[in-house]
């Protein structure tokens, strides 16, 4: 088996099409839709929204005449995932009637293929639309696949390629996707119409066929026969993270990035890749030449940039100064880039950022950088099919990829750029937040309150069960760590999973905690000796560990404890969880003492009667017995006379992660309770 496996199947691609109907044009585009998915769902095809399909189906207009219609990958759709919506109609006459013109700005082209939509309110068409038109089979897929990039970025590929493919490729010289380069597409078509497919220097490449599945299995055979002359038997492995002995440099780096970025800049998420192939790259004495080569697909830059920065271990031996040495030499190299750039494009630019999207560590791994997690995994998905890529080219000939000026008309692109989605981030984008409890009724409610205001999350819980479940229902970005925290070690090794899965650690909630009940007469040692290790020792580990993150990273943070209107206002037969909750209290106001200096907010929450593992529907109906009401009337018996719910706590969690010069301070969240009130 080659290194792309065809996972066509008759049996899925007619239930695809039965689903679709009987109208022919239906059934085209559902198969459509098939083969896209089997392509975007294999990485070394495409990546992050990279290739794009097409069919050419025949579909009556108002009048019932029949017209020719385009059904072309729109933009935001990734064909790993994509339905049929996301292959909007476009009108095909006009299209090649626009072949006739010498020149067409991106914008009239863009504006051209909108006007031909069948749906007006459909995504923009790809930017390769007229590609795809002017290519003449019913379907046609473009890739990315990872052997074509190092194909396309030898010195000699068009030779390679004649030598492998004889005459079943067209070759086509890079230029940057639109018009130009559809003209000149056709143009390489028509000189051999024979062709099977199309490679597109320095870019990727193209394959066609009358059936779906003809177009796919060409993708597939292609790719196969190239991969088997370059040596390449093996799929390339994405997202390897393996521990790591020394984590300083992460949550320093993204501490330093932050601070380059502006004095309220958030820090980023950063997305760690260390595993076997990795680490061999990195020990590569060439590494340092081949990290200014550019990027394996100019599409790429848009994610990575075009370098990436390099931190040697000259850097690492000295620490958080080594460190910001590299970061400003990237910035020094990227606006010197930068300002040359755009005088030779008339000064009509605006910088972006000039901070790395992927770093390069030394004995560490690389690294992904973006304001989320989705970013920042994209970055480093890309980084790792750029390793293999400039490893295997160079070694086969050389790697050599698209120039500087090509490299900045790409970055700069405006149509490139519409990719990355405009608009203001939700409030709390970037910050990494650690909930202890994370998968009880509070921790995972406060969970989802902070996961929708952009937050990444890293649930700490023992039940590993109920850890998979509350995962699944924040979605992607986000991750779990099962241990119990009492045990020795363990704010240790949630601090060290921060570290490895984002870098480091905004925003500690420390939440874990339940009840024991009992007269402190009757109580055993031992039993009171368990609930503070739970109760109070357990926040007094996760929070020193937590400052100790914090200040590292030298950007502040914030320290939230869920304490309990059980600190202030003790309830008979409930001293073993109130002792060690007072203490927790003065606890939060010790450390906001402490860590206010260093930017570092500590506050908390005190709840009461909140429906979880703490408050079981046996014991509100055996306290509502005890105090001659029903259940509902225990749970609401508060000046609000409305129960409190976990929804409501995690609110306050966030209110105060918000709350920007709020530290020491309690939340009562309780519904009103007036023997519970601090002031």
């Amino acid at each position: 088996m080659g290194m792309i496996a065809n996972r066509w199947s008759d049996t899925e691609a007619e239930a695809y099409a039965a689903r679709a109907g009987d109208d022919p044009a239906d059934r085209d585009l559902a198969l459509r839709v098939y083969t896209s998915r089997l392509i975007g769902q294999n990485p070394d095809l495409v990546m992050h929204g990279g290739g794009n399909t097409s069919v050419k189906v025949t579909r009556p207009d108002l009048f019932g005449t029949p017209q020719q219609v385009l059904h072309v990958k729109g933009s935001g759709w990734d064909l790993d995932t994509i339905l049929a919506p996301g292959l909007p109609g476009v009108r095909l006459a006009p299209l090649h009637d626009l072949r006739q013109l010498d020149a067409l700005s991106d914008e009239q082209m863009i504006n051209v293929q909108r006007q031909n939509l069948l749906d007006s309110s459909a995504p923009n068409p790809s930017v390769e639309t007229l590609l795809h038109a002017y290519l003449p089979h019913k379907f046609v897929d473009h890739t990315h696949a990872t052997a074509f990039l190092v194909l396309a970025n030898l010195p000699d590929a068009e030779a390679v390629a004649r030598q492998i493919f004889g005459n079943r490729l067209a070759i086509v010289p890079y230029i940057m996707p639109g018009f130009q380069l559809s003209k000149a597409a056709a143009q390489a078509f028509e000189a051999n119409p024979d062709v099977e497919g199309l490679l597109l220097l320095n870019h990727g490449h193209f394959a066609f066929g009358d059936t779906a599945r003809q177009s796919y299995e060409r993708i597939v055979s292609h790719t196969n026969e190239l991969a088997a002359h370059l040596g390449m038997d093996r799929e390339t492995r994405l997202g390897q993270r393996d521990p790591l002995a020394h984590t300083d440099p992460l949550p320093l780096l993204r501490g330093i990035l932050a601070d380059r970025a502006g004095p309220d800049a958030p820090m980023p998420v950063l997305d760690l890749r260390n595993g076997p192939a990795v680490m061999e790259f990195l020990d590569r004495p060439d590494v340092a030449d081949l990290s200014t080569r550019g990027v394996a697909s100019p599409d790429h830059v848009i994610r990575t940039k075009g370098i990436p920065v390099v931190i040697t271990a000259d850097h690492l031996a000295l620490g958080h100064d080594g460190i910001a040495a590299a970061i400003d030499d990237f910035t020094t190299r990227y606006t010197a880039y930068f300002t040359r750039q755009n005088a030779r494009v008339g000064g009509t630019r605006t910088m972006l950022p000039p901070l790395p999207n992927l770093a390069w560590i030394h004995g560490i791994g690389i690294v992904g950088i973006g304001p989320n997690a989705k970013s920042a995994a994209i970055a480093a998905d890309i980084g790792e099919q750029n390793l293999r890529v400039r490893a295997v080219a160079e070694d086969a000939g050389g790697f050599r990829p698209i120039a500087e000026n090509d490299l900045f008309d790409m970055e700069y692109w405006s149509l490139e750029q519409a990719k990355l989605g405009k608009g203001t981030p939700p409030a709390l984008t970037s910050r990494v937040v650690m909930i202890t409890g994370g998968a009880g009724a509070i921790g995972l409610a406060t969970a989802r309150a902070f996961a929708a205001r952009g937050a990444q999350i890293l649930l700490v819980d023992r039940d590993t069960a109920a850890l998979e479940s509350a995962l699944e229902t924040l979605g992607t970005g986000h991750r779990a760590i099962a241990l119990d925290v009492t045990e020795t070690g363990s704010a240790r090794a949630a601090m060290q999973c921060a570290i490895e899965t984002f870098g480091g650690l905004d925003i500690l909630v420390s939440n874990a905690g339940a009840a024991l009940t009992g007269a402190l007469l009757d109580l055993p040692e031992a039993d009171l000796r368990a609930a503070f290790e739970l109760n109070f020792f357990a926040h007094h580990r996760f929070a020193t560990a937590a400052a100790a993150l914090l200040r590292t990273q030298n950007r502040g943070g914030q320290i939230l404890f869920n304490i309990s209107k059980q600190a202030v206002n003790p309830g008979r037969n409930f001293g073993a969880y109130g002792l060690p909750k007072a203490t927790t209290m003065f606890l939060m106001r010790q450390l906001a003492l402490e860590l206010g200096e260093f930017g570092i907010r500590v506050n908390g929450v005190n709840a009461d009667r909140i429906r979880s593992g703490l408050l079981t529907d046996d014991f509100i109906d055996r306290r509502a017995t005890a105090r001659g009401t029903d259940a509902a009337g225990y749970m609401a018996g508060n000046l609000l006379r409305r129960e409190v719910q976990a929804d409501h706590v995690a609110h306050a969690f966030v209110a105060l992660a918000l709350a920007e010069r709020t530290t020491a301070h309690v939340m009562t969240v309780d519904g009103g309770n007036i023997e519970a009130a601090l002031r």
